[in-house]
């Protein structure tokens, strides 16, 4: 296997060759960039030197053939993970569907592990060993819904541990007779409902796509808006698609957001009915490829300068440009979605929610079960978007929380046959806030719950602090949260 690359140095670093390699180096701030060719078989001196300034901030983007066995295609990502663990790279990115490519829907199916599976286990094993940050960037995800999954990017930091997800939220269904294009993706997948929450990496802030969303602007630039520095569209795309737009839309996506764009790729024939276009590339701010694989299973690298981005938004300061008050603004009421599956992970401050624990999700909303009730059913709503404080949330998804918190209000009043509620937030640690992510209290309330009426708030502040919480089991919160879904179903 051969390794090609394009990177971005901050000053002209000359021409270095070698007997087995040249490579052409110069600064794409100047009208230039580093490619070249070397044999993984050789010592890797001459490129580590190259990078140990800023190792830091150096990724991987890897390219290849998926099919359907699927201990080959681990074997082969295994190896580009330790090629890039070897060259200094602090995340690799894998392309979509890296686990396999089957033949058929059936046997899809049958292929399907969920996030619990050997597979991701040796991933997150790989990690360690590695000392390296995995971006799976699709996988097929057993779901319980029955004859479908849902397409998953995880992220996987160097302690083994997941630290993103996202479901695939557009789906291709694209049928184009004159190209012999016909795929239906959601034939067999079951979308995601809901753009996930940045990745907080080595490198930087990364946003989570997959392949059909890099032609959704508003996708991208909603991650944007919560701070991406980097955003990912690990991909198959068809050839012919690939050919018409590839390159074009991976680097409108990096212009229009200013952020780094790093889009892993299957390539070439994966059996007699699918093959994909390839190109793994990694563009920069500017909307410069300055990195991009070879034919055929391969690896680039890449340097992402942080610096070079916030030069580029000093510069060119289009977000503070922007016309809100003159744009078309999507309608803030949202319907419910469908509930995630059991195993999904939702970040909430410092600590993660279980998709079991969710019984009522809207586009930027979810309320769950609560570990520490002060009264019984006390339950918590907030914004999937991590936002700390009230002030940091866009329109709308503030909007969205607290129409969502008044659904689940009037809800669980008519579940716990109740009159009243206290609706809460408590925003800000001077405010009692111990989870950094905003969030809504909701208290059905009865008559004599407390000696004195404003006792709530003083449980409020003290019910999930000190050293000996008396926290509920998660066989009584599964009991609430699926009682709760089934009401839900109805009422909403």
């Amino acid at each position: 296997m051969h390794l090609f690359f394009k990177c971005i140095f901050p000053k002209h670093l000359g021409v270095v060759r070698n007997h087995t390699s040249s490579f052409l180096i110069f600064s794409a701030r100047n009208h230039s960039a580093i490619s070249g060719v070397f044999s993984l078989q050789r010592p890797y001196s001459t490129t580590v030197k190259m990078f140990d300034s800023n190792k830091q901030s150096l990724v991987a983007v890897a390219q290849m053939t998926a099919t359907s066995d699927k201990a080959e295609n681990f074997a082969i990502t295994k190896k580009q993970i330790q090629d890039a663990g070897s060259l200094g790279a602090k995340v690799i990115f894998l392309p979509e569907a890296c686990d396999y490519i089957a033949e058929s829907h059936a046997q899809s199916l049958e292929l399907a592990e969920n996030i619990d599976g050997p597979l991701i286990k040796s991933y997150c094993e790989l990690a360690v060993q590695n000392h390296i940050w995995i971006s799976i960037g699709g996988f097929h995800n057993k779901s319980s819904l029955g004859g479908k999954m849902y397409n998953t990017h995880l992220v996987i930091d160097s302690n083994g541990k997941i630290a993103g997800r996202y479901d695939k939220t557009h789906l291709f269904d694209v049928e184009i007779p004159e190209k012999k294009i016909k795929l239906k993706e959601s034939d067999y997948i079951e979308k995601g409902g809901s753009v996930s929450s940045l990745v907080e990496s080595p490198v930087g802030k990364i946003g989570l796509g997959i392949c059909y969303d890099v032609r959704f602007p508003e996708f991208s630039l909603s991650l944007a808006h919560m701070g991406a520095d980097i955003i990912t569209y690990p991909s198959a795309f068809t050839v012919a698609t690939g050919l018409a737009h590839w390159e074009s839309l991976l680097r409108a996506r990096a212009i229009e957001t200013q952020c780094y764009v790093v889009a892993a790729a299957q390539t070439g024939i994966h059996n007699s009915k699918r093959s994909s276009y390839g190109h793994a590339m990694v563009i920069d701010p500017w909307g410069t490829v300055i990195a991009q694989c070879r034919e055929g299973t391969s690896l680039a690298l890449a340097m992402v300068d942080l610096e070079y981005l916030n030069k580029v938004r000093r510069e060119m300061p289009v977000f503070n440009h922007r016309r809100h008050e003159i744009y078309h603004k999507p309608t803030c009421v949202s319907p419910s979605l469908p509930l995630p599956e059991d195993d999904a992970v939702f970040v909430f401050g410092q600590v993660t929610i279980r998709g079991w624990a969710v019984f009522y999700q809207s586009r930027h909303s979810v309320a769950f079960v609560n570990r520490k009730c002060v009264v019984p059913g006390h339950v918590l709503v907030i914004p999937l978007k991590p936002f700390r404080r009230i002030p940091e949330m866009h329109a709308e998804e503030l909007a969205d929380l607290f129409l969502t918190s008044q659904r689940v209000q009037r809800g669980m009043e008519l579940f716990h046959d109740v009159s009243s509620s206290n609706v809460d937030i408590q925003d800000g640690p001077d405010a009692g806030q111990s989870i950094q992510h905003v969030h809504v209290h909701i208290l059905p309330r009865r008559p004599n719950d407390f000696k004195e009426n404003d006792q709530v708030y003083v449980e409020l502040k003290n019910h999930d602090k000190g050293p000996k919480v008396d926290w509920r089991e998660e066989d009584d919160m599964r009991k609430e949260a699926a009682e709760l879904r089934n009401f839900f179903k109805t009422f909403v």
